[in-house]
């Protein structure tokens, strides 16, 4: 079955002049999908971008985070698993290679609370099997652990 997915990206920066030198633009944009909030975007502040708003590194690492989370969801329902509370603190890591450059790694460090502290081991161990489930995982070039950590509501 395929799926798609439309938004439009449209870039806020010039300043007046276009892009005739490198620090006479932002980096600003805007980042819109139908019939939801916008996304106020920029580049990293490392590459001139506005600190206040969302990078596409950011987003791209956000989208690895909540992937995982929505699989480990899946899976734990199908295995008995029932999650009280799922926090994620994510990161990423990317390195620069003259004008370009490439993310290098993702870590996610997910928070789980489980009903019981009887499902704390197969909560832990059904990590792995989200990873293979995620789609945007499934999608990049670069590895994406986790460390995740449980616990049960008793605890």
């Amino acid at each position: 079955m395929e799926h798609s997915y439309a938004l439009t990206v449209e870039w806020t920066g010039n300043s007046g002049t276009g892009t005739d030198g490198y620090r006479n633009y932002k980096r600003d944009h805007i980042i819109r999908i139908a019939d939801k909030p916008d996304l106020l975007g920029s580049a990293d502040p490392t590459f001139r971008g506005d600190p206040s708003r969302h990078n596409p590194e950011e987003l791209l690492v956000a989208a690895l985070s909540a992937c995982h989370m929505l699989s480990y969801l899946h899976v734990c329902v199908k295995n008995g698993v029932v999650v009280t509370a799922y926090t994620d603190h994510a990161t990423g890591s990317m390195e620069t290679i003259g004008d370009g450059g490439h993310m290098t790694e993702v870590v996610l460090y997910p928070q789980v609370t489980v009903s019981d502290a009887s499902m704390i081991e197969k909560a832990q161990s059904l990590h792995g099997e989200a990873s293979k489930l995620c789609f945007i995982a499934s999608s990049v070039n670069f590895p994406v652990r986790h460390e995740p950590t449980c616990r049960s509501i008793h605890d």
